[in-house]
C-alpha cells in the first residue's frame, strides 16, 4: 500500500532582542556564566511583575508580514500552566486566545516543483531556563528562562522530509535577513507533528511529536525514521502507534517515547491578568510595514534582474552581513553585479586568508565603492584594487590614501613601459631561454618582474602584450 506522510511543524524562534521579553535583563547571547543575565522577574520570585517589551511586538509582527499574515490589531497573553524545574514559576506567558498573526502563507520551490505551506498562527512567548545534567547531579540555568520567542505553527501541509528542511531553510534565511533572529545555536528550535495514512484518504493518521530539535539533518533523519516507524506499525503490526511526544537520540539514530501528548485542557491556560492586551494602531503597523525589509522573493529577483547568478544570490541572501554590504554599495553608484564580484571573490578571498569572518566589519561599503570607482574610470587597475582592498581589510587603510602614497594611480607613457620590458627580458635571461625552449611557465617570470618594475600600476594585458612581442 502507498502511504502519504503528513507533517505540521511549531518552529520556536529566539527573538533578536536587547533585553528580555517582560524585563530588562540582557537576552540570551548576553550571558558568560550560568545565572549571570537573570532579576528576581525573570527568575519567578514572588510579587514581581512582567513589563512588556515593546520590540519583541514589532519583531513578532514584522516576521508575520514576512510570511504574508495578517496581524491582530487586539493581542492577548495568556498563562500555560506546567510544572518543569527550568521553569521558576510554574507557568509560561504565552498567547492562546489572541495571537499576534494569524493566516499566513510560505511559497516553496522543491525537487517536486512549488508548493504552498499555509501558516496558521504566530504567537510570541518567553522561553523557559535550561537544565544541565551532570553525573548524578542536575543544575538550573535560568539565563534563557523570559528570553523572547515567536512561535511559528504551520497547517499540516508537509508531504516530504524534503519540504520541511526547505521550509526551514527559507525562514532562517529570511530571519537572518530581516534582523528578527541570527537562528543559531539553539535560536531557532522545531517541534515535528508526524503522521501517515493512506495515499487518498482524508483522514488523518495518529500523530506523534518529535520535540525541540534544532539540526536540519537530525529533522531530516527524525522525519525519515518516524515515518518509517508508523508504516511497519500499520503493516506489520509491529507495536501500538499512540498519540506521544518522542525525542530524536542522534548517537542511534532512533525516536523514543517521552510521554502522553498533552491537549490545551492539560495545561490549563487561563489569561495572564499582569499584562494588558497589545492594540496595535493604524500608525504603529504603518511604522513597522515602512521599515520592514524587502521580502526575501523580491530580493533575489532584483539580484537575477542585474545579472548576479544564482549561486552567488545563495551565498548573499544567506549572510546577512554580504548582503547589507552589497545593497549598501549598490546603493553608492556601483554596478550590482560588479559589486557582488568585488564582495564574494576577492573580498571573501582576503577573509579566508587572514582568517576574518564576516562578521569582522573590516570592509564600509564607502570603502568598497571607492575602490570599485577607482578601477572602473582606470585611475588604477584591477590588480592594484585588490591590492588596496587586502590593505583595507587588514589593515584599516583609506583607500584613495593607499593609493597615492604607495604609486598606484602612476601613469606610465610608452618609453617607460617598453624600458620595464627591456629590463625584465635582460635580468631574466634564464626565464627567457626557457620560454624560447618551449617552457610556457617561464613567461610568468618574467610577467612578474615587469609588474614589479611598473608597481602593478598598469594593465596586466597591456603589458603580456607587449612582453610576447619583445620576446618574439
Amino acid at each position: 500500500m502507498n502511504y502519504e506522510i503528513v507533517i505540521g511543524l511549531e518552529t520556536h524562534v529566539e527573538l533578536g532582542t536587547e533585553s528580555k521579553i517582560f524585563c530588562s535583563c540582557g537576552g540570551h547571547s548576553a550571558a558568560k556564566e550560568p545565572n549571570d543575565c537573570v532579576c528576581p522577574a525573570c527568575c519567578g520570585m514572588p510579587g514581581m511583575l512582567p513589563v512588556m517589551n515593546k520590540r519583541v511586538v514589532e519583531l513578532a509582527v514584522t516576521a508575520g508580514l514576512m510570511l504574508n499574515c495578517d496581524i491582530s490589531r487586539y493581542s492577548t497573553f495568556d498563562k500555560k500552566n506546567y510544572y518543569y524545574p527550568d521553569l521558576p514559576c510554574s507557568y509560561q506567558i504565552t498567547q492562546l486566545a489572541h495571537p499576534i498573526c494569524k493566516n499566513g502563507l510560505v511559497t516553496l520551490k522543491t525537487s517536486e516543483g512549488t508548493r504552498d505551506i499555509r501558516i496558521n498562527r504566530i504567537h510570541m512567548e518567553e522561553d523557559a531556563g535550561k537544565l544541565v545534567h551532570r553525573g548524578r547531579y542536575s543544575y538550573v540555568d535560568f539565563n534563557r528562562t523570559s528570553v523572547p520567542l515567536i512561535e511559528i505553527v504551520t497547517m499540516p501541509d508537509f508531504r516530504s522530509a524534503e519540504e520541511v528542511i526547505a521550509y526551514l531553510t527559507k525562514l532562517k534565511t529570511m530571519f537572518r535577513s530581516g534582523g528578527i533572529s541570527e537562528c543559531e545555536e539553539g535560536a531557532m528550535r522545531c517541534d515535528v507533528n508526524i503522521s501517515v495514512r493512506p495515499m487518498g484518504s482524508e483522514e488523518y493518521g495518529v500523530r506523534t511529536e518529535v520535540k525541540n530539535m534544532s539540526s536540519f539533518e537530525s529533522i531530516e533523519k527524525a522525519i525519515n525514521y518516524e515515518v518509517q516507524r508508523h508504516i511497519d506499525a500499520i503493516e506489520y503490526e509491529t507495536e501500538e502507534l499512540v498519540q506521544e511526544t518522542r525525542r530524536y537520540d542522534d548517537a542511534t539514530g532512533k525516536t523514543f517515547a517521552m510521554r502522553d501528548k498533552e491537549t490545551a485542557d492539560d495545561y490549563r491556560y487561563f489569561p495572564d491578568p499582569n499584562l494588558m492586551p497589545i492594540i496595535i494602531d493604524d500608525e504603529w503597523l504603518e511604522k513597522i510595514k515602512a521599515e520592514k525589509p524587502v521580502a526575501l522573493d523580491d530580493k533575489v529577483i532584483e539580484y537575477q534582474e542585474a545579472g548576479i547568478s544564482q549561486k552567488e544570490i545563495d551565498v548573499i541572501i544567506s549572510d546577512k552581513k554580504l548582503g547589507k554590504l552589497l545593497d549598501e554599495t549598490i546603493a553608492l553608484g556601483c554596478a550590482a553585479k560588479e559589486a557582488a564580484a568585488w564582495i564574494l571573490t576577492d573580498y571573501m578571498g582576503v577573509l579566508r586568508k587572514s582568517g576574518k569572518g564576516t562578521d569582522s566589519e573590516s570592509l564600509s561599503a564607502e570603502k568598497l565603492a571607492s575602490i570599485i570607482k577607482m578601477v572602473e574610470k582606470s585611475e588604477i587597475n584591477r590588480g592594484a584594487g585588490k591590492k588596496v582592498l587586502i590593505a583595507v581589510v587588514e589593515e584599516g587603510a583609506d583607500p584613495k590614501d593607499y593609493v597615492e602614497k604607495h604609486g598606484l594611480n602612476k601613469k606610465f607613457d610608452a618609453d617607460a613601459l617598453k624600458a620595464a620590458v627591456d629590463k625584465a627580458i635582460s635580468e631574466n635571461q634564464k626565464a627567457v631561454a626557457e620560454y624560447k625552449g618551449g617552457k610556457e611557465k617561464a613567461l610568468q617570470a618574467i610577467f612578474g618582474a615587469c609588474m614589479k618594475e611598473l608597481r602593478g600600476a598598469v594593465n596586466p594585458a597591456d603589458i603580456r602584450a607587449m612582453l610576447l612581442e619583445k620576446l618574439k
